[in-house]
């Protein structure tokens, strides 16, 4: 399915009616850490709940559920940057529509992958102010394409604690002064944001400049 790129954009850009949540998942336990925005996603408060594997699935729409499971177990096994988008039932029996973006870390010595790290980015409000099956056909077509751009605003909301738009405006204008690729930029903000460490930010802020 073609889509045009600006549409794409202006999809995951719609951050007025966008909640961004953090996860990490730990391979070896199948013990999930959330952000507070993630745990809201889902219906609960920080603490409520203790996230797993099953858990995470268990709040899957049952017609999601499926291929959401193949997702992490090839992610599990790749650790390549994967992009997925789905339903979910919350913990108040609200039907939720989430694109999840993420991408495994490796260990330094073995080089197995030992986590998934990634963003839930809740477009719920994006599809039903749209026609419902239109709109969910662009999403996950802009979740696969762009999967590396949402990843990108996730971390300038971390670092920054700014709007999902402001996110996505300040990646645009830093593409547009640097002359760089959008997605290109994307992939070195990100790159930095997993990376982690004392510096991150300022790397982040010095791409972003």
């Amino acid at each position: 399915m073609s889509v045009d790129d600006h549409a794409i954009e202006q999809a995951l850009a719609r951050g007025a009616h966008q909640q961004i949540g953090q996860y990490r998942l730990d391979l070896s336990t199948g013990v999930w850490w959330w952000s507070p925005e993630t745990y809201r996603l889902h219906g609960f408060e920080p603490g409520d709940v203790v996230p797993t594997t099953t858990l995470v699935l268990a709040h899957k729409h049952p017609d999601d559920r499926e291929r959401v499971r193949q997702v992490l177990d090839e992610a599990r096994l790749s650790g390549e940057p994967f992009s997925s988008v789905h339903r979910i039932m919350d913990a108040h029996g609200g039907e939720r529509f989430l694109v999840v973006v993420g991408q495994g870390r490796r260990d330094r010595e073995t080089g197995e992958v030992t986590e998934l790290v990634g963003y839930f980015v809740d477009v719920t409000r994006t599809v039903t102010d749209n026609a419902q099956e239109r709109a969910r056909h662009d999403i996950a077509a802009a979740a696969e394409t762009r999967g590396t751009i949402e990843q990108a605003k996730g971390v300038v909301v971390a670092a920054y604690g700014v709007h999902p738009d402001e996110a996505f405006a300040r990646l645009k204008r830093a593409s547009n002064n640097r002359n760089v690729p959008l997605r290109e930029l994307a992939r070195l903000v990100v790159h930095e944001g997993v990376r982690g460490g004392p510096d991150s930010v300022e790397h982040v802020d010095a791409l972003l400049r």
